[in-house]
């Protein structure tokens, strides 16, 4: 448990860490986007304002000063003088304010523009930087780094930090923590860009089984995936599997896995998965364009560990919950809390794991999906959006 515990501390000292290598940057990027986005909005409403504000504020010194040059010719006349001087005073005070108001609205755009040359300028450094770094892994490190900066930083005071919802649609309140079974640990291998993502499932396993059960490691954050491979390689090769479908190689099930061994003379290989070593699933938590470079890099660095490739396992997923939010490619893939909620289903059919309630922990991670998919919907409906997304998979179902 301490061990566990000093991992954990580590991760959040590695994440302040990363927090500080992109932070020099998060304001400008976010200052672009919304001026940029302004400017295209109210190019034509900045000239329209200033028009009306430069004819109003010189129509009415017209009329103040034609009104002042009245008042002696009326004082003469004895005629309504005391109107007039009203009259005269209250146009001098409307063309004070009409010009003021003109003024204001004159050096706000000037400052803006020059607010938004010079961040468009310092996003070419960053650009000119990033194009400068010696080789794949350092602009891998970097663009991390950047985009989990810009969400952490972005999200303050507008997202809960543990269930990454609006505020006002916090469930953290709703998510009842379930322990897992002692002896499996969940990694998560989750992608920079589903980091902080309202509707990312992943999140569910750390809320839910604790991040001593399963653990966030970042993509391309080499301090955190250090971390996780020194545990992986310390339960070994034989206790480490991979949730994702690997086409250049047989897939395996779990029943393959863990039933079939022994009857392919793999003795040693089922004592050492039965024994009292700590099982290892990373899931990949990415969309499924992201996830071929990420599990690409799980690869490259299996063969470097352990000189072998990365076992993976395949499940039969259904349709999750989630679908109706997030459509997937094909109805074969399903997201990420979903494929553990399969995976520890399946795993409780093995007979020497049914007796430590794997199928209660799958139904736990069940409620957390649906309590997330009800805080979702109830967001759209509120915010009068659609609840369901245009189907992307093409498959003919009998």
């Amino acid at each position: 448990m301490e061990e566990v515990e000093q991992e954990t501390r580590q991760e959040v000292k590695e994440v302040v860490i990363i927090v500080a290598v992109g932070e020099e940057r998060v304001e400008e990027v976010e200052e672009v986007k919304t001026e940029t986005t302004m400017k295209g909005h109210l190019c034509w409403l900045d000239v329209l304002v200033n028009v009306v504000a430069f004819i109003s504020a010189a129509t009415t010194l017209v009329l103040t000063i034609w009104g002042s040059c009245q008042i002696p010719k009326a004082k003469r006349l004895s005629e309504s003088y005391s109107v007039l001087v009203f009259i005269v005073v209250l146009m001098g005070v409307v063309s004070l304010y009409f010009a003021g108001m003109w003024l204001h609205h004159l050096i706000q755009i000037t400052s803006t523009e020059k607010r938004g040359d010079f961040k468009v300028q310092e996003d070419k450094k960053h650009r000119a930087k990033f194009q400068s770094l010696g080789n794949s892994e350092k602009k891998l490190q970097f663009f991390s780094a950047r985009q989990i900066a810009c969400r952490l930083l972005g999200s303050r005071g507008y997202l809960c930090q543990k269930c990454w919802l609006p505020m006002e649609d916090c469930m953290c309140s709703r998510l009842l923590p379930f322990p897992l079974w002692h002896r499996i640990r969940f990694w998560l291998y989750m992608h920079p860009k589903d980091f902080l993502r309202q509707n990312n499932t992943g999140k569910l396993l750390c809320q839910v089984f604790g991040t001593h059960a399963a653990t966030l490691c970042l993509f391309g954050i080499s301090e955190l995936e250090e971390i996780m491979w020194s545990a992986l390689n310390f339960s070994g090769r034989r206790n480490v599997w991979c949730l994702y479908p690997n086409k250049n190689a047989m897939p395996m099930s779990v029943q393959d896995t863990f039933i079939q061994n022994s009857s392919r003379d793999h003795q040693s290989e089922q004592n050492s998965v039965l024994g009292d070593e700590r099982i290892n699933f990373i899931l990949i938590d990415g969309t499924w364009s992201n996830s071929q470079a990420m599990f690409k890099r799980l690869k490259d660095k299996a063969q470097v560990v352990w000189g072998e490739d990365l076992p993976c396992i395949s499940l039969n997923a259904g349709v999750s919950l989630m679908h109706k939010l997030r459509p997937q490619p094909s109805w074969d893939r399903t997201c990420t809390a979903a494929a553990a909620v399969g995976l520890l289903y399946e795993l409780h059919l093995v007979p020497e794991f049914s007796s430590h309630g794997l199928d209660s922990q799958a139904e736990a991670i069940e409620d957390a999906l649906e309590i997330l998919f009800e805080s979702l919907t109830a967001r759209r409906l509120r915010m009068g959006r659609s609840i369901s997304r245009k189907e992307r998979h093409y498959s003919n179902l009998c």
